[in-house]
């Protein structure tokens, strides 16, 4: 593509190739600019400072004007299946922790009222401390990571950061921990996000590029600690366990001689209004936007089956589905993608529309430049009716670590790891010299992240109250769900 402005060209373009082509030119303009040394990108961060101190992050008080979080809610209903909606709610009513996962949105206004460092990044945009995990590369290195995008966006570092520690400090008093604990949880995170940052400032740009936190080294330093509890047993099982294979055996069944996905109504069902031409329509689309090789890959496929599959918590009443390929290889070789709906980030209406049109391809582009190593075969599609949706593989060596498990010690263990994650995907995607800048070396951040993660936790527990009143009222829809293995009261 040529590098210049013909602007009798420009007006003959599609509204997305103009605003690409432009983006491409000032990128170009950037990259032709002299490198500006880490020293003075240390000082612009700091400079940052005089407009929203460090002191000034740790406030929080509702505005005057603070829209209703139900109402939030309610606002999502569009594009979502509605006979769905009342699991959705169960599922944010069995805790404050649970309603703070489900409620990206109301948060997320709520962010927007707050002072700002004007450092912007590839935000994660529903950073808590359940949307980290471990899962295993494309060479089959099991590695730790951020594991949702569903509402990734550029946006100020700090957003990502603030919702991660209010997530720490709600879950531990889930957990019944003390608000010491919660304390200690959030300052760890806080301590490993700035001195990480740091670090990675002083690295070289691919040596940041090429960073992740390895989870069989992880064991090994456990192991070498003398940790033999639980958590690390059930880490080390997860390679063997969450396989295709063993989605195969738990996700399908053999009706009429046909190996079909086994239905679970009404959280995994087959989609009477979706023909199989569709679903054809939908995967061939998916194919297009393969890298050629990884497409080659997976046309060694054959489609089998499909259903709808509700995940998640705020997700559910989006529209998700499982496709189960089978391969030209030994035994079964099965292959599980899952078709997820792709709807506007939270976020935009907070810091501007998508550079993407496609919100599968904005989903897609986030993770490749905040993971360390995605998904093979991360691909994004349109489904009937022009609904946006991304592809991944299901149940790739996925595995996210067990919350409400954690006592006071391993959470803020887990915070640190966490921090450093969150550290490491925003050195990718944003200036950490100037991020570095702004934080400093003391710990005058780590203090104000722990006020605010204090201070709105309490305001999630309102939020989460206004929500079991909506509840009673009949305001908002219920569905009865199988109870967790550790339910909390839900007084509704």
């Amino acid at each position: 593509m040529a590098l210049w402005y013909d602007v009798g060209a420009l007006k003959k373009l599609s509204k997305r190739d103009h605003d690409q082509v432009i983006s491409l030119y000032h990128d170009w303009e950037t990259f032709l600019e002299p490198a500006q040394p880490l020293s003075e990108r240390i000082a612009n961060g700091k400079k940052r400072r005089t407009e929203a101190s460090r002191a000034s992050q740790g406030k929080w008080k509702p505005p005057g004007h603070r829209k209703d979080p139900v109402d939030l809610l309610l606002s999502q209903h569009e594009g979502r299946l509605e006979k769905l909606l009342p699991h959705r709610y169960s599922r944010m009513s069995a805790s404050p922790l649970a309603f703070l996962r489900g409620s990206a949105l109301v948060m997320t206004s709520d962010l927007a009222h707050t002072p700002s460092s004007g450092i912007p990044v590839q935000l994660c945009g529903d950073c808590h401390l359940s949307n980290f995990g471990i899962f295993a590369t494309p060479e089959r290195n099991i590695i730790f990571d951020l594991n949702d995008f569903d509402e990734t966006h550029p946006g100020p570092w700090e957003w990502d950061l603030k919702r991660l520690a209010v997530s720490f400090a709600v879950a531990a008093l889930d957990n019944g921990s003390s608000i010491a604990t919660a304390e200690s949880a959030v300052e760890a995170l806080a301590k490993s996000y700035r001195t990480n940052i740091e670090q990675f400032s002083r690295m070289a740009t691919l040596e940041v590029w090429y960073h992740r936190i390895d989870v069989e080294l992880m064991i090994k330093q456990l192991e070498k600690a003398g940790r033999r509890d639980a958590a690390l047993t059930k880490l080390k099982q997860w390679k063997r366990t969450r396989t295709h294979e063993g989605a195969f055996a738990k996700l399908t069944e053999v009706v009429d001689g046909k190996r079909i996905i086994k239905e679970n109504p009404p959280f995994i069902v087959h989609p009477e209004e979706l023909t199989r031409h569709q679903m054809h329509e939908v995967l061939l689309k998916y194919l297009r936007t393969l890298p050629d090789y990884r497409r080659q890959l997976l046309l060694r496929y054959r489609f089998v089956d499909m259903a709808m599959k509700v995940v998640g918590i705020g997700s559910v009443g989006t529209k998700c589905g499982v496709v189960l390929l089978q391969g030209e290889g030994a035994g079964e070789d099965p292959l599980f993608l899952q078709i997820k709906q792709a709807n506007p980030s939270v976020l935009e209406p907070f810091t501007g529309r998508s550079q993407y049109s496609h919100h599968g391809e904005r989903v897609v582009a986030g993770q490749r430049l905040l993971q360390a190593a995605s998904d093979l075969f991360l691909g994004w599609t349109t489904g009937p009716k022009g609904f946006h949706f991304y592809v991944r593989q299901l149940m790739d060596v996925k595995g996210s670590i067990p919350v409400d498990e954690l006592d006071a010690v391993t959470l803020t263990q887990y915070a640190q790891l966490c921090g450093k994650a969150l550290a490491r995907a925003h050195a990718r995607s944003g200036d950490a010299g100037a991020i570095q800048g702004y934080l400093g070396t003391s710990d005058a951040f780590d203090e104000a992240l722990c006020k605010f993660a204090t201070a709105y936790s309490k305001q999630n527990e309102a939020d989460y109250e206004a929500l079991l009143r909506a509840i009673r009222q009949k305001r908002i829809p219920i569905a009865a769900e199988p109870p967790t293995k550790n339910p909390r009261p839900q007084n509704v």
